[in-house]
Formats: structure tokens, sequence, C-alpha cells
């Protein structure tokens, strides 16, 4: 009896998976609509050996979905350290595995890393098959800088460490986008609003799903609308960076580098000023110069 040829199928219609070459496939799959997905991962998904499942359970409904058979193998947390060797080996051996997670892209705030990194230790192939993204989504539907980013995931659960994780943003310009539990949400905003202070930021729910929806608002604001009711579906908390602070005035630093020049050596003051008030050393130099010769 003949072999069945891997494949997928798309709306009853049947497609052929062509092979892959012997490597590590990170698969990205939707974040809650199924139709989010690239045909690339599905001809991916069916033409591997073994599909590395952060949760087979979960993946078996995008999998069966999509009438892909492939073999499942489960990968997460808590035994991808004791599995990595042996996926690392198989592969230089000449096999296929793809690696996806419960929902999105691997390894962003999801199991995958230590696997990645032995592959790249043993110098083995890995290969990025893109798609759905919860924390890209959240972002560019914000309406806040996409120009600079930072992603922080989860944020500590217990109170205290995660006001010391927030402090430690205060200074960060770019953008920070956060995964969260609708569990702590409401808590989360709230000590971003104390911490923060009144940023503009946004709150995406239920991304591609039924009841997608996104807030947007200071954070003070945000907090006090999910502190009413419970709250459904993984959050992604996106909040503007810190704002630039304002040039010092210039009749006030160069006032300060006269007095500096009055105690100590041109090139000591420039360099005390330049310090004190953040200044580019060339443009404080340039002054001390014209300061020295107006007296």
């Amino acid at each position: 009896m003949a072999e069945t040829s891997p494949g997928y199928f798309i709306a009853g219609n049947t497609f052929t998976a062509p092979p892959l070459a012997p490597g590590l496939y990170v698969v990205a799959t939707p974040i809650g609509n199924l139709r989010d997905i690239t045909i690339r991962a599905l001809e991916t998904l069916a033409a591997a050996e073994a599909v590395l499942c952060e949760d087979t359970r979960m993946s078996a409904r995008l999998l069966d979905h999509y009438g892909i058979k492939t073999r499942r193998i489960a990968l997460h947390e808590h035994n991808e350290r004791a599995k990595a060797d042996d996926i690392v080996a198989r592969i230089a051996a000449g096999a296929t595995f793809a690696l996806i997670s419960d929902a999105g892209t691997p390894l962003l705030s999801d199991p995958g890393f230590p696997l990645i990194r032995a592959m790249a230790e043993a110098g083995q192939p890995v290969f990025p098959i893109p798609g759905a993204s919860a924390l890209l989504s959240a972002l560019v539907v914000a309406g806040l800088p996409t120009d600079a980013f930072a992603f922080h995931g989860f944020l500590p659960p217990k109170a205290g460490a995660r006001a010391n994780a927030i402090k430690a943003l205060g200074d960060s310009r770019e953008t920070m986008v956060f995964y969260e539990s609708p569990r702590r949400l409401d808590d989360t905003l709230a000590a971003m609003a104390e911490i923060f202070g009144e940023r503009q930021a946004a709150v995406a729910l239920e991304l591609t799903k039924r009841y997608e929806r996104v807030h947007r608002g200071t954070l003070a604001e945000l907090a006090a609308i999910f502190a009413e009711g419970e709250t459904k579906g993984e959050a992604v908390i996106v909040v503007a960076g810190a704002a630039a602070p304002s040039a010092p005035d210039a009749a006030d630093w160069q006032a300060a580098l006269l007095e500096e020049m009055a105690d100590q050596p041109l090139r000591a003051a420039v360099d005390t000023v330049t310090a004190r008030y953040g200044l580019k050393r060339k443009d404080v130099y340039n002054a001390a110069l014209a300061l020295k010769a107006e007296k």
C-alpha cells in the first residue's frame, strides 16, 4: 500500500505539502482566529516529522482543523531542557521538526529558548515561519509610537516585585508592551498609573476573536475601567514611553558655567556643567570660550 503524502486541507480542498530541508522550523500560529495562518506554516506543519507543542491538546484544535496528521510531541517549560539535546541530535541526523506555542509566535513569553540556543550552539539550522503575534497586533492598533518599542512580557505576579519592575522602566523612552493575566490586569494598571503617571496607554483584549476590543486612554482612566467587573481573555498592555526631558535654559547653565570657571580651570568647569545639565560638551566648551573672551 502506497504511503500517503503529507498534506493539509482548506475548505474541503486537500493540498500536498512539499518536503522540508532538515532543521527546526519555528512556526507562528493564530492567536485566536484560526484563519490567521499562512500557507507556508500549514505546509511546514504538515511536512515536518513531528510538531513540538507547548500543549498538545491546545494545538490539536488547530492541527485537526486543517487535517494535519503530523505526530505531536509535548515541549514545554518543564521538559524542554531535558529534551533539547535529543532533538538537536535528531536534526543533526537529518530530521525535521516544527516548533509551535499554544498561540502566536513561539519564544515570546512562551517556551523554546533553550532549544533554539542548543541548536545555535550545535550549528544546526533554525528557520522562522512568520505569522501572528499578539505583541505586534496590539502595538499597531494602540495609537502610540511604533518607531521604537520594547517588549517586557509578563510582569512579576507579586505586588512588590511588580512595582519594582515598573519603576525600573520609568525612564524608558520607547513604547512598552506587556502581556498580563486578566486576573491581575486591574492591579497592574493601577500600579502603572501610580508609578508612570499620566501617560497614554492602550489595553487590547481577545485580539482577532469575536469579542476583540481595544481600550485607549491614560493609565489612570484605564485602571478605573478595569477596576470594575471581571475581565476575560489575555490582555496586552501598550504604554507610551517617558517624555524627553526639556532642554535646560541656556541662561541657567551659562550662569552656572561662569561660576564654575571662577573656581576651577576652564576644561574642568566645562566637564562639570556638561555632566550636570546633560549637554553636549562641544556646546558648553564653545560657550566657555565666549564667556572667557568677554572678560
